[in-house]
């Protein structure tokens, strides 16, 4: 089995691969009161959720985020598909955040006090990208 993660890799990976597998497993257990709270945050961005059972929305989240915490934190997924699934992820999170208005503050794309958590989200989408640019420019170094 061969490692595919650089050294330079290790902090980021660790740090999003334990932060979003933790979340996952938090969700797995959570109840229908927190399914429907989340399912109804995510169908007000995405409204095709809304034909979702809200537990059932909370179980595929969870499922995503196990699998993207594990993901990263694996050394033998490399850092171009872990980054990949890290930026979508991201990207996702940062599309319900401009759509939601809430999240917010009027005429900006400036968090609302109730948006700070997942704008916040925007260092996942760096990472992200940084995993993704790593890997590509290390084909580079090695020729």
């Amino acid at each position: 089995m061969r490692l595919s993660v650089t050294p330079e890799q290790v902090p980021p990976r660790v740090a999003t691969g334990a932060y979003i597998l933790s979340t996952g497993l938090e969700k797995w257990r959570a109840g229908e009161e927190q399914a429907t709270g989340l399912q109804g945050a995510a169908a007000q961005a995405f409204p095709q959720l809304k034909a979702l059972p809200p537990r059932r929305f909370l179980r595929l989240l969870a499922t995503a985020e196990i699998t993207l915490g594990g993901a990263l934190l694996a050394p033998v997924v490399p850092g171009l598909l872990a980054g990949t699934g890290l930026a979508a992820f991201a990207g996702g999170l940062l599309t319900m955040y401009l759509r939601t208005p809430a999240l917010r503050r009027p005429g900006s794309v400036k968090p609302s006090e109730q948006g700070i958590a997942i704008s916040k989200d925007v260092w996942m989408l760096g990472i992200g990208i940084g995993l993704i640019l790593d890997d590509l420019l290390a084909g580079r170094r090695r020729r």
